[in-house]
């Protein structure tokens, strides 16, 4: 596991390719100074044991010498002791709809970044609870396990979008069903399963049956309600501009609205409840609290407790190169010129 101290010291790297950029417009006016004053047949007679190859040797061990320095000051760290740390949580599992209607922009700045606004807000409010991510659109899929990991969660959640999955619908039971293979703990009293989503749903009947069988799991549902109950239209983009807004088979504009009663039917059936998740602050304290509420159980969870620096190696290779840098001559090494590795041609 390595831990990077001091982040800020990336930006410094910026200075190697403006480096290299003014090295170039080195060694262009160089070449045009030399041609006024002589052709590269004369110059060559004049400097024979110049070496045409030494200074960019040289720029490449300065600006390697560099970056380790750089890399050096960011000061990585790496993990060398594992450590079993008991804690105590609940296990949630976020199911967020990314089918196509949570495109509409109802609720800025759309639904889908609302939801998943949401859900990073919730996580902010976590301290020893284990999370997994599902997907789901006309099908489900599993976008995270059961990890108390949120920095990764949060990379999952922020790379999930409408285009994800190539099945649209909206099949709820399927993501209800999917939910009940992550919670891989039998001993678990706490689990519960937060649905994200704008309310439409084409799988029926079978949502509420599935609803029944995830709480004989021990699963409490709670549902969050995104969008409007007035409705907007979905609309179609190509780069960030609106090209049309999506229409029906009878070439009607689609309306999706917020579909509040189906959310409350699961919600209720399951056990939890519904959230409006229109007011962000609102919505988290109120799960907040919820979990809050909610019986702990304690579990085991491995974590690296001891780093070492290792900010010394980079230092003391990124040095030795600098070191390395200013012993290279631009004239020719009469060993390496011998070998003749760059196919220089000699002149007498």
């Amino acid at each position: 596991m390595v831990q990077l101290d001091e982040k800020i010291y990336f930006y410094l790297l910026f200075i190697i390719p403006v480096l290299v950029v003014l090295f170039l417009v080195l060694i262009l006016w160089k070449k045009r100074t030399q041609k006024k004053f002589a052709d590269s047949a004369l110059l060559k007679r004049l400097v024979p044991n110049r070496s045409y190859y030494k200074g960019t040797l040289k720029l490449i061990f300065f600006l390697l010498g560099l970056a380790l320095l750089i890399v050096g000051l960011v000061n990585p760290k790496i993990g060398t002791k594992l450590e079993t740390v008991k804690r105590e949580g609940v296990d949630i599992v976020f199911a967020v709809d990314v089918s196509k209607s949570m495109l509409a922009e109802d609720i800025a700045p759309n639904r889908i970044e609302k939801a998943k606004r949401l859900v990073s807000e919730i996580i902010n409010q976590l301290a020893s609870d284990r999370i997994g991510i599902i997907a789901y659109a006309g099908q489900a899929y599993p976008q995270l396990p059961i990890t108390t990991d949120y920095g990764a969660a949060k990379m999952f959640l922020q790379s999930m979008n409408t285009d994800m999955l190539t099945s649209q619908g909206t099949a709820i039971n399927e993501a209800i069903e999917l939910a009940t293979t992550f919670y891989d703990d039998e001993q678990q009293t706490n689990r519960v399963l937060f649905i994200i989503s704008d309310g439409e749903d084409h799988s029926g009947n079978t949502t509420l049956g599935a609803v029944e069988d995830a709480l004989e799991e021990g699963i409490r549902i709670y549902t969050i309600g995104v969008g409007k109950t007035k409705g907007a239209p979905i609309p179609i983009k190509r780069n960030g501009i609106v090209q049309s807004l999506k229409k029906d088979n009878q070439g009607e504009v689609v309306i999706t609205k917020l579909n509040e009663t189906v959310l409350e039917d699961i919600s209720e059936e399951g056990n939890g409840k519904y959230i409006n998740g229109s007011n962000t602050e609102a919505a988290v304290e109120f799960i907040k609290e919820e979990l809050l509420q909610m019986d702990k159980k304690e579990f085991e969870a491995k974590q690296f407790a001891e780093y070492k620096d290792q900010f010394q190696w980079f230092l003391g290779i990124g040095l030795l190169f600098l070191f390395l840098e200013i012993f290279i001559l631009d004239r020719k090494t009469q060993w390496l010129k011998k070998l003749n590795l760059f196919n220089e041609k000699h002149i007498d």
